[in-house]
């Protein structure tokens, strides 16, 4: 079983070819959370807080339960 296929234009592509989901990060810092801002997540300061010169604060949020 190959996992080749082809669409109309005749260009063969495999499953892997498939973008790629950016990872999400596991926090943001509190000053994006606070903005709703999209925060990526570089430590120890991120790039919306470097950009404003603000501190970059990370809290761990406590985790749900079931």
């Amino acid at each position: 079983m190959s996992t080749t296929q082809s669409n109309n234009n005749g260009y063969q592509y495999d499953a892997y070819d498939a973008p790629r989901m950016p990872r999400r990060i596991q926090m943001a810092c509190q000053f994006c959370r606070a903005r709703k801002l999209k925060c990526d997540g570089l430590r120890p300061q991120c790039s919306n807080c470097n950009r404003r010169g603000y501190p970059c604060n990370y809290v761990p949020v406590a985790q749900q339960g079931k």
